[in-house]
């Protein structure tokens, strides 16, 4: 399936959505619900996802243009909209893996962190957690989602600090598994499908579920509470 912001195939066992809005790949309202459509068609017993952007930039984030708007109503249902992504992804029944396909940033890198397996392609791209240096905080129900990313030597300078990391960096930070160069990316990021996807259902649920109960049920709490505050259903 294709729209102008993202795209659906599926490969045998394997179904892969590559956003592409031409730009910086923003999670628009309109973006974020053009993922969730496709996400929709992705099976919850078998296979596994791949999620990918075009080549340059994986996502960089929320969408500015609408932040700046200052207009509450708008805003706000693209910000509940992206956390019930997360959310989603955080706890998708089935193996995810993360194609870093440039700059994974922000909501971009928050994204990636949900993954289960997160590759990246060489090159001069970073990851990065920037909202304290953007005056903004980081909510619990993203906080959730770094502290079971983040390594610990890393996690004050990462997330209190919005310290930018390379590739190879983000191995070590966490938010990173792998780095490959450019054109074995997606073939990298296929086989680790592959072999993700052999493992059989509901076993993988299940036991994805009992291991991050606590964190989900703490990020449905935050999104929960946000939504309270904004006067959101």
């Amino acid at each position: 399936m294709t729209s102008k912001l993202a795209t659906l195939i599926q490969n045998n066992d394997i179904s892969i959505i590559t956003l592409d809005d031409c730009k910086a790949n923003a999670f628009s309202y309109e973006m974020i619900s053009t993922f969730n459509e496709l996400l929709a068609q992705v099976p919850r017993d078998t296979g596994a996802l791949i999620i990918t952007g075009r080549d340059g930039i994986f996502s960089g984030g929320f969408d500015l243009k609408t932040l700046a708007t200052g207009d509450m109503e708008k805003i706000t249902q693209m910000v509940q909209l992206g956390y019930r992504l997360l959310l989603e992804l955080f706890s998708f029944e089935r193996p995810i893996i993360a194609a870093v396909s440039g700059h994974s940033i922000a909501l971009g890198l928050f994204v990636t962190c949900c993954a289960d397996f997160r590759i990246a392609q060489e090159g001069k791209f970073i990851c990065q957690a920037n909202e304290v240096r953007n005056n903004m905080d980081i909510p619990i129900q993203i906080m959730e989602i770094l502290k079971a990313r983040v390594n610990k030597n890393f996690f004050y300078p990462a997330v209190y600090h919005s310290e930018a990391y390379s590739m190879k960096d983000s191995i070590s930070v966490g938010y990173i598994d792998e780095v490959v160069a450019k054109e074995d990316l997606m073939q990298g990021a296929m086989d680790k499908a592959n072999e993700l996807a052999s493992l059989p259902h509901p076993y993988y649920a299940n036991t994805k579920k009992f291991a991050q109960h606590d964190t989900v049920a703490m990020i449905l709490s935050g999104i929960q509470k946000y939504e309270s505050r904004a006067g959101l259903k």
